[in-house]
């Protein structure tokens, strides 16, 4: 059960020294298996090499509270079930660490269980990606990154890859022709070379593969055609970070902390995991605080504006809630997720609220609900890493508090 999974039960790296059967390690991969999950996903910069996203040092942001002890009493039903729910049982069954719940910029809901409490830093996953791919999308409303222009006019290195002839607009929206499987069931995908490739910690004597991300996407080869249908592949993020940084001169923790972590007012550092040569992992590697977050997903909810300024163009946020190629996403393997769109690395579901999201595996989620003013942040360590396992019980879920709060 949740109860009999949670990090504080089951004392993880707990006493000095811990015992044996309580340390978990990056070295043996044991940091990231289920329950252990549970701790690392609050602690992992005790397992890889990180670096900061510096938050405000002035002009903090804090939010007004408002707590409604109602929203745990909403009820919803479950997607492919008839039996109804409350948005209280749905937390234990996501194995929610942390949730909070914005109303027109208002706290209205906070909690937090696990590992994590409001001072912590959580991994993010592919939420990530967004980050990325808002920066990526920044660049072109700013004419610093032209959306037709291939890959490879920014970085030459790429010539010999897949991405070189694709276009930034293909990159951002994932709707690229790659030879390259995120099948992590599937010992021989190739998500198991990048992310050899990324490891910082040594690699064995007999290793010949890519030493760094940036030596992987040199490598990566074409299947199928650039701008025919989207595929969700890391990799995409990882080369949009790579051009990011041509670009600028900057690393994304770099242009992030510049261009939104410290305008937004944030309270705390958030943190990328790096590879050996020092570059984040941008697909994936962010870990942020539960309200820095929501700050984020405010700003973006009014259009880039947020603590007394705009942070991003306005155009910017009109482009991502407009949604990409609906048809492009018809052929991916998202069958479950009707209707929706992808654009700039932000999920798009076209719902009668025009609401849409940034998600990662093992229930992370930034949710943003125009229609009933609403920003929704979830951390989580669900044993399974797939959303499709934990979509039933949560899409639903949102979509029910946004209703609560429109009519309340």
């Amino acid at each position: 059960s949740f109860a009999a999974d949670s990090s504080d039960k089951m004392r993880w790296m707990q006493g000095f020294p811990p015992s044996k059967d309580k340390i978990v390690s990056a070295a043996d991969g044991s940091f990231f298996r289920f329950p252990a999950l549970r701790y690392s996903v609050c602690h992992m910069r005790e397992f890889m090499p990180t670096t900061e996203v510096r938050a405000a040092q002035k002009d903090r942001y804090s939010f007004k509270i408002r707590i409604d002890d109602q929203i745990d009493l909403i009820t919803f039903t479950p997607t492919n079930t008839s039996r109804s729910m409350t948005w209280k049982e749905s937390l234990d069954i996501n194995y929610t660490d942390g949730i909070l719940i914005l109303h027109k910029g208002k706290i209205v809901y906070e909690k937090y269980f696990g590992e994590l409490d409001p001072d912590g830093v959580h991994a993010a996953m592919s939420v990530s990606k967004t980050f990325t791919g808002t920066l990526g999308g920044l660049l072109v409303a700013e004419g610093i990154l032209e959306e037709n222009k291939r890959a490879v006019e920014y970085v030459p290195e790429l010539e010999n890859s897949a991405f070189g002839d694709a276009s930034i607009r293909e990159i951002l929206d994932m709707t690229t022709g790659l030879k390259y499987s995120e099948d992590y069931s599937d010992p021989k995908a190739e998500i198991w070379t990048f992310s050899a490739a990324g490891n910082p910690l040594p690699k064995p004597a007999n290793y010949t593969g890519p030493r760094s991300y940036y030596e992987y996407l040199e490598t990566v080869q074409k299947s199928g055609e650039h701008g025919d249908a989207f595929a969700y592949k890391t990799i995409n993020t990882d080369v949009m970070g790579w051009i990011v940084s041509r670009v600028t001169n900057k690393s994304i923790p770099e242009i992030l902390s510049e261009r939104i972590w410290k305008p937004l007012g944030t309270n705390y550092d958030g943190y990328f995991q790096i590879d050996g040569a020092g570059i984040a992992f941008a697909g994936g590697g962010f870990n942020a605080n539960l309200r820095d977050m929501a700050m984020f997903g405010e700003m973006i909810r009014n259009k880039g504006y947020f603590n007394g300024q705009q942070i991003l163009p306005r155009v910017l946020i009109e482009d991502i809630m407009k949604g990409g190629d609906q048809e492009a996403f018809s052929k991916s393997v998202y069958s479950s997720l009707e209707n929706w769109s992808y654009r700039n690395m932000w999920w798009i579901t076209h719902n009668e609220h025009g609401a849409f999201a940034a998600r990662g595996v093992h229930g992370q989620t930034i949710y943003i609900d125009p229609t009933a003013e609403m920003v929704l942040v979830r951390f989580a360590s669900h044993p399974e890493a797939k959303n499709s396992k934990i979509d039933p019980t949560s899409l639903p879920a949102y979509h029910a508090v946004a209703k609560y709060l429109l009519n309340n």
